[in-house]
C-alpha cells in the first residue's frame, strides 16, 4: 500500500489523474487502511448509524495536555481562574465555544493525525480532506441544551458527505454531564430537523423558550425534554466520535458540577470554504515541525486546487484536484 509520503512524491497533474482513475486507487487504499487498522465494524456502524465511536483514540498524555491548553484559554478570556472539577452556574454558565485552538498548544497539531479517527474522516471525505475547524465546546453547569442540526449544507443534501465531524471526549461524558446525543440513521434524512424534531420544555420548542427572553436562573430550571430517537453518547476520556455530516446530532444541558470539555475537529471537502482561514503563515514553526508529514500540511490546505490569482491553476500535481469521492 503506498504511504502518504510516496503518494506525494509521485505527484500527477489531475487531468491526468482523473484520466487514469485514480480514485479507485484511493478507494482502495482508504479501504485497506481501515482494515489494517482494525475498523471494520466502526466503518459498518458509520455507514448504517451515520456515527461511530473509536475507544481510547486519544492518550492520556494528550487529554491531560488538551485540557490544560483549553483551561488556559478560557480562564484567559474570563479573567478568573475555574475549578474544572467544582465550577458552578455562577463560575462558568452553560456553553461557550472556544475557536481556533489548532496553533493554541502543541498538542493540537497532534491530534488531527491520530490514525484511527482520521482513517475513518478520510473514508467519509477522501484522503484530499482538509480540516475546516479545530475548536472546544466548553459547558459548565445550567444553560441551554445545544439544539440538534446536521453540520450538512441544507441545500442539496444527499448521501455523499461533504462535511463531517470528529469529536474527542477530554472529560466524562453522560446525560448529567452534558453528552452528546446523536440519531442512529438521521444522515439518510438528507434534511435537518424541525423545531418539532428538537429539545422541548413542555409544549415548548427552542425557538419558543428563546422568544421569552428569560433570564439565566429562568433557563437552568428548566426541565428539558430530549427528542425522539436521540442516543447518548456516554464517552470516557479519550474516546472518539466520528460521524457522516448528514447525521442528526446535539447536547444535553449540564446538571452537574464542574465543566464538560471536548475538542470538536471539523473536516470538510476542498472545494468547501473552511470555518477557520486556511493558508496560515503566522506559524511557519508548527509546519516545519511537520516537515515529514505530508498529512498535516494538506490537512491545513496547503495542497487546495482552487483559489489561484494572477498566476492561474497549478496543474503540476502539487495542488490537490480529486477527481471522486476517496482521492
Amino acid at each position: 500500500m503506498r504511504t502518504e509520503k510516496q503518494a506525494d512524491t509521485e505527484r500527477v497533474s489531475p487531468v491526468i489523474r482523473r484520466m487514469r482513475g485514480d480514485n479507485e486507487s484511493a478507494r482502495e487504499r482508504v479501504l485497506a487502511e481501515i482494515e489494517a487498522l482494525g475498523l471494520n465494524e466502526n466503518l459498518r456502524e458509520l455507514e448504517v448509524q451515520g456515527f461511530t465511536v473509536v475507544e481510547g483514540a486519544l492518550a492520556e498524555n494528550q487529554i491531560e495536555r488538551a485540557k490544560a491548553a483549553i483551561l488556559r484559554r478560557v480562564e484567559s478570556n474570563k479573567g478568573a481562574k475555574i475549578d474544572p472539577e467544582t465550577a458552578t452556574a455562577e463560575d462558568f454558565n452553560g456553553m461557550n465555544y472556544l475557536h481556533y485552538l489548532i496553533f493554541d498548544d502543541p498538542v493540537f497539531p497532534e491530534i488531527p493525525l491520530e490514525p484511527k479517527p482520521l482513517a475513518l474522516i478520510t473514508y467519509l471525505l477522501g484522503e484530499s480532506c482538509v480540516l475546516s475547524s479545530m475548536g472546544c465546546h466548553f459547558r459548565g453547569p445550567g444553560g441551554m441544551p445545544l439544539g440538534v442540526h446536521a453540520d450538512g449544507i441544507s441545500v442539496g443534501m444527499n448521501e455523499v458527505s461533504q462535511v463531517a465531524n470528529c469529536n474527542y471526549a477530554l472529560t466524562p461524558y453522560s446525560q448529567d454531564a452534558g453528552a452528546l446525543v446523536l440519531f442512529p440513521g438521521s444522515h439518510r434524512r438528507n434534511r435537518q430537523p424541525s423545531a418539532h424534531e428538537n429539545w422541548t420544555v413542555g409544549g415548548d420548542t427552542m425557538v419558543d423558550v428563546l422568544a421569552k427572553g428569560l433570564k439565566p436562573g429562568e433557563v437552568d430550571a428548566l426541565d428539558w425534554t430530549a427528542p425522539r430517537g436521540a442516543v447518548t453518547m456516554n464517552l470516557n476520556p479519550g474516546d472518539a466520535a466520528i460521524w457522516h455530516g448528514n447525521s442528526w446530532h446535539g447536547g444535553w444541558r449540564r446538571d452537574l458540577p464542574g465543566v464538560r470539555m471536548n475538542l470538536a475537529a471539523y473536516f470538510c471537502r476542498p472545494h468547501l470554504s473552511t470555518q477557520e482561514r486556511r493558508g496560515d503563515t503566522r506559524y511557519p514553526e508548527v509546519f516545519e515541525r511537520y516537515a515529514d508529514e505530508p498529512r498535516f500540511a494538506r490537512l491545513l490546505g496547503e495542497r487546495v486546487f482552487n483559489g489561484w490569482r494572477d498566476e492561474g491553476p497549478d496543474f503540476t500535481g502539487v495542488k490537490d484536484s480529486p477527481s471522486g469521492l476517496f482521492d
